[in-house]
């Protein structure tokens, strides 16, 4: 495999590595917002932002780790006749359904730029009483969906090795 091949799959993985890990602890995140808004309902008036930031923060959450678990594998795969398969013929599949899926995000991607545009020329917000702009959350969206792109075609890279009997 050429050198740049080499190097666009180790950099795309080391960064879905970091950002995947940075990302699960959007968790903590998700549940400090969570028990603000039991404490607060519990002793206070409850608070208007805490069911749109816990959606925000799961979409992010999900999104954001979306590539990580691509690379660890972490994805449901139907294996009735896939685990019974050489390494080899593995890959030959892989490789041809790693364009379904690089398809899909695409078109995801697309409808995701489209909306974040309109959401950044219009100020679009939230109909909800807190309102809060949502352009940041189509961004991350858009980001993430780069991501899982990018994994794809690492993992497009990695199967073309395989197939000539190269290991990346």
């Amino acid at each position: 495999m050429p050198r740049a091949a080499i190097l666009f799959v180790r950099i795309v993985e080391a960064m879905n590595y970091r950002i995947g890990r940075m990302a699960m602890y959007l968790l903590f995140l998700l549940a400090g917002v969570l028990l603000w808004s039991i404490v607060a309902k519990a002793f206070w008036q409850p608070p208007l932002w805490t069911q749109e930031m816990a959606q925000f923060t799961m979409v992010a959450y999900f999104v954001l780790g979306g590539a990580y678990s691509l690379q660890l594998g972490a994805n449901v795969r139907m294996d009735l006749l896939y685990g019974r398969w050489s390494p080899r013929r593995q890959a030959a599949v892989d490789a041809v359904t790693v364009f379904a899926m690089i398809f899909f995000l695409g078109v995801v991607l697309y409808g995701g730029i489209d909306s974040t545009i309109y959401a950044l020329e219009i100020g679009e917000r939230s109909r909800t009483v807190w309102r809060p702009y949502l352009a940041p959350i189509k961004i991350i969206v858009c980001l993430g969906t780069v991501l899982m792109i990018l994994q794809s075609l690492a993992f497009l890279i990695r199967d073309i090795a395989r197939l000539r009997g190269e290991e990346i």
